[in-house]
């Protein structure tokens, strides 16, 4: 892309984020300004109204007792903190957060340059935007002048391998399948091979939607890795787990049976735009220590977002004054 393209991108990326964390904007400081509406000063009321706020926006519980013993130990220290205050005080602390775990500031969609295939594989329950996030991240990387192969390994679902065949024409990109039934090891062990032999930038594995508490379908997820290092021996470089950031502590849920199950390095968290539980982010970052690398804030391809954390805190609390 050019730089007037990169600008206006970074425009659209900008309003798009403002617009997908609107809800979340919404409720959480809609009910923190009633909270300390009258009063002065940053005391225990105004305390355990922010910690049900926060637990209501699915930040999450051990996430919130962490925000709120920084707030308490602030206040402690300066013996007064104005109520004016608690909006900085608060960015603050969920900008600390989000800082202390291994998720780097993109600005766009890149890819090691050191792994030639990249390989990725995507794992989620059914339902969360697992395919759909497949086809947007090829989308995007295509546009970027990547060569991408996708593989359609979910093959317990018939609509799954042609819903990524769609998106593979949209991206311009190779898709591997086998249709449905197929063996999914089977499926990645291919996509492998052809990415190498096509000398692709990237390979993109799709899984199958696991419920996350049946533990022969986990297993599932070893053996295609395992098939996968016969091919590329330090293969998948990034194992990329989708949650539905609208389940709200549900998705904390699958998020804690699959980082069980298996070495989650990535998280993708989508449908934002549609919910107040936009506070997923936060908790889930900081619970897991695993990096939230993009988020989905709306149906169009350009809606998948590298995760910047400091544009992220920016745009949630922009605006919102107590």
């Amino acid at each position: 892309m050019g730089i007037f393209d990169r600008l206006f991108s970074k425009k659209e990326s900008k309003e798009t984020l403002d617009q997908g964390l609107q809800k979340t904007k919404e409720g959480l400081f809609d009910k923190l300004k009633r909270a300390v509406a009258g009063k002065s000063k940053v005391d225990d009321d105004v305390l355990d109204e922010l910690e049900s706020i926060l637990i209501s926006s699915d930040v999450g519980v051990e996430t919130t007792l962490r925000i709120i013993e920084r707030i308490e130990a602030r206040v402690s220290r300066d013996k007064y903190v104005d109520t004016r205050e608690l909006n900085g005080i608060l960015r603050d602390e969920i900008a600390a957060l989000l800082g202390e775990n291994n998720t780097s500031d993109y600005d766009d969609f890149v890819l090691p340059g050191n792994k030639k295939p990249y390989v990725i594989m995507v794992v989620g329950v059914n339902g969360v935007g697992k395919t759909t996030t497949i086809g947007k991240l090829a989308w995007h990387f295509t546009r970027r002048g990547k060569k991408v192969v996708l593989g359609a390994a979910d093959t317990f679902r018939a609509a799954a391998v042609d819903q990524l065949g769609i998106w593979s024409e949209r991206a311009g990109c190779e898709i591997v399948q086998k249709g449905m039934g197929a063996d999914p090891a089977s499926v990645a062990y291919d996509s492998l091979v052809s990415a190498q032999s096509k000398q692709a930038d990237v390979v993109i594995i799709d899984t199958a939607g696991r419920l996350h508490n049946k533990i022969n379908l986990m297993n599932e997820l070893t053996k295609v890795k395992n098939v996968m290092q016969k091919v590329i021996p330090d293969a998948p470089h990034e194992i990329l787990l989708v949650l539905d950031g609208s389940t709200g502590q549900n998705a904390f849920e699958q998020a804690r049976h699959f980082t069980a199950a298996t070495e989650v390095n990535a998280l993708a968290i989508t449908k934002l735009d549609g919910t107040a539980k936009g506070g997923v982010v936060i908790g889930i970052s900081d619970r897991f220590k695993i990096p939230v690398k993009y988020i989905g804030l709306g149906e169009k391809p350009q809606d998948l977002q590298v995760f910047n954390k400091k544009a992220f805190v920016d745009s949630l609390f922009e605006g919102a004054g107590i």
